[in-house]
């Protein structure tokens, strides 16, 4: 089963690469920010105030744009002890059916995110707080982040369709 795993994996390319590193900035901020929070805290008796909110929106980054690069690199549970009892062709099959079923659904909430982030936009809504944010902006990664799983999760269906097409003894699936 490892070296089907290892099969599965798409090559990272340019979408899932940009998802990843705007995930790892993102995580970087978030650290450098809660850090230096902490620090003014302790010695300082100083709290700048903003650190939860913009901490907040780098966690909305870094969940919805690492979404296609963990899909890429195979890093999503899997019921493994079920496709381990399948063919490789039934396996293939299994997974190409709920790959379109993830597309339905992912692109679903790609549609509904790009929808809230148009009426935030047009709205003009803005956070409650001291820095008032435009709602748009922490909004806009769970758009791009839908949208590039989406892409991710076609990616990942032309490849097993590929697989399933490949004759049992061509080492596919």
């Amino acid at each position: 089963m490892r070296e089907e795993r290892r099969l599965r994996v798409l090559p990272e390319g340019p979408v899932e690469w940009t998802c990843k590193v705007v995930s790892e900035i993102a995580l970087l901020v978030m650290l450098v920010l809660v850090a230096i929070d902490i620090v003014t805290r302790a010695l300082l008796n100083f709290s700048f105030e903003v650190s939860d909110e913009v901490g907040g929106y780098m966690l909305v980054v870094i969940t919805f744009m690492s979404l296609s690069a963990c899909l890429a690199n195979g890093s999503f549970h899997e019921v493994e002890f079920v496709q381990a009892q399948l063919s490789p062709r039934a396996r293939a099959a299994s997974r190409l059916a709920f790959g379109v079923l993830a597309l339905a659904a992912c692109a679903l909430l790609a549609w509904q995110f790009v929808r809230f982030e148009l009426s935030s936009w047009r709205f003009g809504d803005v956070a409650p707080t001291y820095l008032a944010t435009p709602q748009w902006l922490p909004r806009l990664p769970m758009a791009i982040g839908m949208l590039a799983l989406c892409f991710t999760i076609m990616r990942t269906l032309i490849a097993d369709l590929r697989r399933l097409r490949q004759p049992s003894g061509a080492g596919g699936a």
